[in-house]
């Protein structure tokens, strides 16, 4: 599919790093290093707006390697992208570590990726059908 994109920054377009890969890495579009204290969260530029096709919307997820090395994450995640959001993409992070993150410009700091969804139509009724399941949740289904 195709997406329009306008690339207000100076780095390269977010691009599939294999064949394989369903998450495209964003970079942080900072004029200066922005330095994360533990536990702080802040909205990170990446110069990128992008057009999505009714239908379609983009997911900002973590990058694992930040995530599970430094401890730094996407708040929000995964973030939605609404096919009618016409703004710069931001990213939330946060810095659930123990020591300050310094994000440099061009930074990798998440992943954006496509996905196709569908609209809901409620149908209210008075009874849902029986599942072995119910209503049991958080956990009750065993912890192994």
């Amino acid at each position: 599919m195709q997406v329009h994109i306008i690339n207000k920054s100076e780095h390269d377009l977010p691009n599939y790093e294999t064949i394989a890969s369903a998450g495209m890495d964003l970079r942080a579009n900072i004029d200066e290093a922005i330095t994360l204290a533990p536990l702080e969260r802040t909205i990170i530029k990446t110069g990128l707006f992008i057009e999505l096709p009714i239908g379609y919307e983009a997911q900002v997820r973590p990058r694992s390697g930040l995530a599970a090395k430094k401890g730094v994450t996407v708040l929000n995640a995964p973030g939605t992208i609404d096919a009618d959001y016409r703004g710069e993409v931001g990213v939330i992070l946060v810095n659930l570590s123990n020591e300050d993150f310094t994000i440099e410009n061009g930074e990798r700091i998440a992943q954006m990726v496509i996905a196709k969804h569908e609209r809901a139509e409620w149908v209210e009724v008075t009874e849902l059908s029986d599942t072995s399941r119910g209503a049991g949740g958080f956990g009750s289904t065993g912890v192994k």
